[in-house]
């Protein structure tokens, strides 16, 4: 067997397949690019030839128009191509509409590189599915014990008692434009809250695009086409910039909150303005990262993009040999 870091390397541009040419999620244009998802830190424009899930394509034309690949090639979860003696394959992330993680197989050595995922049930897109490896690349945006995520239900629970609580103000929400406004709408939806939902100009595109691919958010409206009379006692989503915006001003005495898991940190809360911080994320907390290291059962960790020494320190207290990849330009949640 090859060892896996003799063909798969960290460089400046991201980590590099070299037998195969390609890079995965690129931080820079590159003639190949393999991309997890559509957040804009791991899909960039200008790649001349992109290999992604059908969504994931469809959310970079929507946002890159005619950057975002030359040439597309669409794969489904689960099928195989080769490129250059590299067998590449996707499977399921559970992280937005189209994740997934990257799985490539060369000389004996099977590495899975996870890009950004959780393991909570989302009822936007397709669950993360564990694959046994020889190296699992992992995450680590909220990979400290402080980070245990409440329940999406909790959190949801606490929105709408808010909104009954204040039936004169609207609930102005923040919440990034791919992943969560629209995981949001759904979980709305599912804690049977049945009235308009009313959104900011700039979710309206990603959101029509989640609806193409069948997800229902029932009655949605555009918030600037309201009076302030209609937005009373009213759920508003816009983008986190859009919080402390003069866009605001036109709502009735809005009360402000912010989903993300960052809302477990007071400072980022108040940071942010959130007078409502909910704590709903789109990434492994502690316990869904920790959980999944042992689920894989790789011998070999690569930790990547987050709070990189914890999980190392974790890791090699059990038997797994682990490492720091220490990649540059991925950001954290809401950046």
């Amino acid at each position: 067997m090859v060892k896996p870091e003799s063909w798969l390397k960290t460089t400046p541009g991201g980590l590099y397949c070299e037998p195969g040419d390609f890079y995965i999620d690129p931080t820079r244009a590159v003639e190949r690019a393999v991309v997890t998802h559509g957040h804009a830190d791991h899909a960039r424009p200008g790649h001349a030839k992109v290999l992604a899930t059908d969504a994931t394509l469809a959310i970079m034309r929507s946002r890159y128009d005619d950057q975002s690949g030359i040439t597309q090639q669409a794969i489904a979860y689960g099928e195989v191509v080769e490129i250059g003696g590299v067998k590449i394959s996707l499977a399921p992330a559970g992280h937005v509409l189209g994740s997934a993680q990257v799985v490539v197989e060369y000389a004996g050595s099977r590495v899975v590189v996870s890009g950004d995922y959780k393991r909570r049930p989302d009822p936007t897109c397709v669950p993360f599915e564990p694959v046994s490896c020889d190296v699992f690349v992992t995450e680590a945006t909220f990979a400290l014990p402080v980070f245990r995520h409440p329940s999406d239900e909790q959190e949801i629970a606490k929105l709408l008692r808010s909104v009954a609580l204040f039936p004169d103000r609207a609930h102005l929400v923040g919440a990034y434009a791919l992943g969560k406004a629209q995981r949001l709408l759904r979980l709305i939806r599912l804690a049977g809250y049945d009235r308009p939902i009313w959104l900011h100009g700039a979710l309206q595109n990603l959101t029509d695009l989640y609806a193409g691919f069948g997800i229902d958010f029932g009655d949605l409206r555009p918030a600037t086409e309201a009076t302030k009379v209609e937005l009373a006692g009213q759920i508003v989503l816009a983008p986190p910039g859009a919080l402390a915006d003069r866009w605001s001003r036109r709502l009735p005495d809005p009360l402000t909150a912010m989903a993300s898991g960052w809302m477990r940190v007071r400072a980022r809360a108040r940071q942010r303005g959130a007078e409502l911080p909910l704590i709903i994320s789109d990434h492994a907390d502690w316990d869904e990262l920790t959980r999944t290291i042992r689920d894989v059962g790789a011998p070999r960790l690569w930790v990547t993009h987050g709070r990189e020494e914890a999980l190392v320190h974790y890791a090699t207290g059990l038997g797994i040999e682990a490492e720091a990849l220490s990649l540059v330009g991925y950001e954290d949640e809401d950046s």
